[in-house]
């Protein structure tokens, strides 16, 4: 049964990952104080997935620890670059936001491939009898 919960904690953590990747497009495609407001909400919710991804590293395989550990370093650049987004105007602000983006994507990348590296590691062990 372990296993299970295992497999739904890295699975509640790429969700959390791709939630808060959504949140950011959004928050770009709006303009002006809209936009700022919800790059505001950003850090909280990135500290919230990389709590999420921490809790559920100590049951993984090798390949999938590496790749949580990446996601974490790439969401709390999603964080850093968030934060510096809402202290800034025009052209810095557009940066910071693309800048967001892109961390955020590749914490997704990197959630989904532990996941892949985690359903790799269980189809190959002999199965329990």
């Amino acid at each position: 049964m372990q296993d299970t919960q295992v497999k739904d904690a890295v699975d509640k953590a790429r969700a959390a990952a791709q939630e808060l990747h959504k949140a950011i497009s959004d928050a770009a495609a709006k303009r002006g104080g809209a936009a700022k407001a919800d790059l505001e909400a950003v850090p909280p919710k990135a500290k919230a997935a990389i709590d999420s991804i921490k809790g559920s590293m100590a049951n993984q395989n090798g390949a999938a620890k590496k790749q949580l550990s990446d996601a974490v370093t790439y969401l709390e650049a999603t964080r850093k670059h968030a934060a510096e987004g809402v202290k800034t105007s025009g052209k810095e602000f557009q940066t910071s936001v693309r800048q967001t983006i892109a961390d955020a994507r590749a914490a997704v990348q990197k959630v989904s491939e532990a996941v892949a590296a985690k359903r790799t590691a269980e189809s190959t062990q002999p199965a329990k009898k």
